[in-house]
């Protein structure tokens, strides 16, 4: 027969050397989270300072398609510059590729915000059933701390993507009738 107690510590034990990388993560995460805002300002900047040369860059496009100069805010419309044979599908995978980091970031800090949660109840309950206070004070901060980062990591990034998201596709809705059709 399978002893199912030692099966349990082996799991235990496993789960607790988890903590530090997890927690590691999730502070690496919520500094990235960090950088995605500012890099958000700097292009919410640059789009409300050169909103109307985006909008003239759009109207010139129907009449001379060469001469068209970068708009800095505008990543899809750039990338089209660069690429002006582009099809619909193709900026769609630009605009995918560009948001897919923060909707990763956006899925799995919540995750382990929640895996750093769980990994410091089972010495928080041991030290509770030691009638150690200290002990279980010291699990439930790691633990809810943890959590914190990962909601606060996860609300940046995803707030961030759903607006990158809306201006990715106004730019694609302005370019779309300057592309080749889809195959």
């Amino acid at each position: 027969m399978i002893d199912t107690s030692q099966i349990e510590t082996v799991m235990y034990q496993i789960s607790n050397l988890l903590l530090p990388p997890v927690l590691i993560v999730i502070g690496a995460l919520f500094l990235y989270a960090f950088f995605v805002l500012g890099v958000f300002a700097a292009q919410y900047w640059q789009r409300s300072n050169n909103s109307k040369k985006y909008q003239q860059a759009i109207q010139t496009m129907a009449t001379d398609v060469c001469n068209m100069k970068p708009v800095k805010g505008y990543r899809l419309f750039s990338h089209f510059q660069g690429y002006p044979t582009s099809t619909t599908m193709d900026l769609e995978i630009f605009a995918i590729k560009n948001l897919e980091k923060q909707r990763i970031v956006t899925r799995i800090a919540p995750m382990l915000g929640l895996v750093a949660t769980m990994i410091p109840m089972g010495p928080a309950l041991k030290s509770l059933a030691d009638g150690n206070i200290q002990g279980i004070s010291e699990n439930l901060m790691i633990a809810f701390a943890a959590v914190i980062f990962g909601l606060v990591t996860a609300s940046i990034t995803f707030w961030t993507a759903s607006v990158k998201k809306r201006w990715l596709v106004e730019e694609l809705n302005d370019l779309q009738p300057h592309l080749e059709p889809s195959s």
